[in-house]
């Protein structure tokens, strides 16, 4: 028996890659829908409800109405934009914190954003082993490829006249992941996010600094890896990386993979800490996170059809 998916939006980045991932697996069905007909209501509204699982790749309001038209308690969700990922009734779709079972038993997952998923790798667990405290006012500097801006940044990138190599933005301190990265690690206060672009496709690198020496508790550098060691124990997807050669981290260490790398780095009298996430903004960002999550909810191996 086969799982029948709809992608809502298989025409944008997130979908092409959601579809390529999915292409030649004999355990799903593809519900498809020609140009005119994902414009017809009708045909939409169909397709949704046929659907054992929908995949939603759209703007927020889009995906908000997506929902809407499913009329029955069968088909299932995951949905990619930002709508639902701080909603109630909807399971946030980073297992290795929210848990496997917890993502396997809803009909409503959010998919997360990609900055939000390095972030909250590096935080949630030490805020849940009670070494980072909730009340922490935490920064977030992050740098990503223009993949993930959307169509009008492609092609800014893509046409050769974006202005720069990299450029920072956001500064309205606004950004759209920030209320998922403060619910999920379970913060008082919304980190300060400082996100920025830079003119390659793909790849990202996520970075939270700790003053330890400030912090209850003084953590040390050890007591952070290891319960980062704890948490993914057994991840095939988040992966702790020690011993590792600084001068080697760069944007590109995962571009095109779906796997998600945690690195500690710290100066030699443990006072401070820079905790760095490198994933690719749309595998473990997006798309790879979305068909590890559709793995799960079809009661499969979690990594199947990904790219590790």
């Amino acid at each position: 028996m086969t799982t029948h998916v709809f992608i809502d939006g298989a025409a944008g980045t997130t979908g092409l890659e959601i579809r390529e991932r999915l292409t030649g697996r004999t355990e799903f069905t593809l519900i498809t829908l020609d140009d005119a007909q994902r414009k017809d209501a009708t045909a939409r509204r169909a397709a949704l409800n046929e659907a054992d699982v929908v995949i939603l790749c759209l703007p927020d309001d889009a995906a908000r109405e997506a929902v809407a038209l499913i009329d029955n308690d069968r088909t299932r969700v995951i949905d990619a934009s930002t709508a639902h990922r701080t909603a109630p009734g909807w399971v946030y779709g980073l297992p290795e914190i929210t848990g496997h079972a917890q993502v396997a038993g809803a009909s409503r997952v959010s998919n997360p954003g990609c900055y939000s998923t390095g972030f909250i790798a590096l935080v949630a667990p030490l805020v849940r082993a009670g070494l980072v405290a909730p009340e922490t006012p935490l920064t977030c500097n992050a740098v990503s490829g223009y993949s993930g801006g959307g169509k009008a940044m492609i092609a800014e990138f893509e046409s050769g006249t974006a202005p720069t190599a990299w450029r920072t933005y956001a500064l309205s301190l606004a950004h759209k992941h920030v209320p998922e990265m403060q619910a999920h690690c379970g913060l008082a206060h919304a980190p300060l996010f400082a996100p920025s672009v830079a003119n390659l496709n793909r790849g990202m690198i996520v970075e939270v600094p700790l003053h330890l020496s400030a912090l209850p508790g003084r953590p040390t550098p050890e007591s952070l890896l290891e319960a980062w060691l704890h948490a993914y124990a057994g991840s095939p997807i988040v992966q702790v990386v020690q011993d590792f050669d600084e001068a080697t981290l760069t944007i590109e260490r995962l571009s095109a993979c779906d796997r998600m790398e945690l690195f500690l780095f710290a100066g030699k009298d443990g006072a401070q800490a820079r905790l760095v996430a490198a994933l690719d903004n749309l595998g473990k960002g997006a798309s790879g996170a979305a068909v590890q999550n559709l793995n799960i909810l079809s009661g499969l191996n979690e990594t199947a059809g990904l790219k590790l």
